[in-house]
């Protein structure tokens, strides 16, 4: 049976995670009987401290390191980061825990940033996102013995624990919601080829546009680059009727580049953004989107994460599933 944690006590308690650390390590901050409460919970569960994590909280940094690895020009648009950063942020600030963020230009730069904070103590853990085939921050986080969390996954990520949404299904939730209105030129404007979550995406469109032509153009994730990719798939001599972006800001970039050549939305071109945000809704036409709680989604993360540091196991945890909204961007394309 898993090992139970002060998350489980504080459930059970009807008490904050906070309340009971603060209570089963006899420091003030509440009340007798809440205390006595926790105590006899914990003695319920069976609950026993986990001797390494308390020898590390006596010297615990009280933070938590973020490195995004990825063009500055990008972060600074896309709704998904600020609101996942968000949710880390507000979860970890309840157990008074600084998120450490940096940007850096590459994985060699993330890398030995890791290796830099381990060893001057300045994070208890650190959350990996953008994971990899392969990654070799999985390998040095395990030689390191540095706590980690991955956002993403399942797989791939070794022994370090992951919280992960189900992006195969997404797709899958796309094309089938296209092909229902009958489109059967559908092209797809990708986000960074190297990274796991879209060569999961791309492999699930390639399997849901069997029999049709379906096709993918790889990004950056900027509007730029969404906006080229969008100016050469309507030149082509067969136009595609539909296009799927990896996430809001490509597919912003693109109804403005329809608009622009004369190609009308969704009379000629139905769109869909994989990530949606406010600027999918204040758009005209409004946009078709996947959309997902993407701060609960950080939140769950930092949670997670605090769980290993608190002496639990670790695993994998999927996320709820997105779910596409269909608004005005897309309709049956033209005869």
């Amino acid at each position: 049976m898993k090992r139970p944690t002060i998350m489980d006590i504080a459930r059970r308690a009807g008490v904050s995670k906070g309340a009971v650390s603060m209570a089963l390590n006899g420091q003030p901050g509440v009340s007798e009987a809440t205390r006595r409460r926790i105590l006899q919970v914990a003695q319920e569960l069976d609950w026993h401290p986990n001797n390494a994590a308390r020898a590390l909280s006596a010297a615990r940094a009280g933070a938590i390191g973020l490195v995004l690895a990825r063009p500055a020009r990008t972060l600074g648009v896309e709704p998904f980061f600020f609101q996942l950063i968000s949710g880390l942020q507000a979860e970890l600030s309840e157990r008074r825990i600084a998120l450490l963020l940096q940007v850096v230009d590459d994985h060699v730069a993330e890398m030995e940033l890791y290796r830099q904070w381990w060893s001057e103590r300045r994070v208890d853990g650190v959350f990996v996102i953008d994971l990899r085939a392969q990654d070799e921050r999985v390998r040095l986080l395990e030689k390191l013995g540095l706590p980690a969390l991955v956002i993403g996954g399942p797989g791939h990520h070794g022994e370090l624990p992951s919280v992960w949404a189900d992006d195969a299904h997404g797709m899958r939730s796309i094309v089938t919601h296209l092909t229902g209105l009958g489109h059967k030129r559908i092209a797809r404007v990708a986000g960074l080829p190297e990274l796991l979550h879209t060569q999961r995406r791309t492999a699930a469109f390639r399997e849901a546009t069997r029999g049709l032509a379906g096709w993918t153009v790889s990004t950056d994730y900027s509007g730029e680059q969404g906006a080229e990719a969008t100016r050469r798939l309507l030149a082509a001599p067969e136009p595609p009727t539909a296009i799927v972006y990896d996430n809001d800001v490509m597919a912003v970039a693109g109804v403005a580049v329809a608009a622009e050549l004369g190609v009308p939305v969704p009379e000629r071109l139905s769109v869909v953004a994989w990530d949606d945000s406010p600027l999918c809704q204040l758009l005209h036409p409004q946009l078709t989107a996947l959309t997902r709680d993407t701060f609960a989604f950080g939140a769950r993360a930092a949670r997670a994460l605090l769980d290993v540091l608190d002496g639990a196991g670790g695993g994998d945890l999927e996320d709820h599933v997105p779910e596409l909204v269909a608004r005005e961007s897309t309709a049956p394309p033209a005869p």
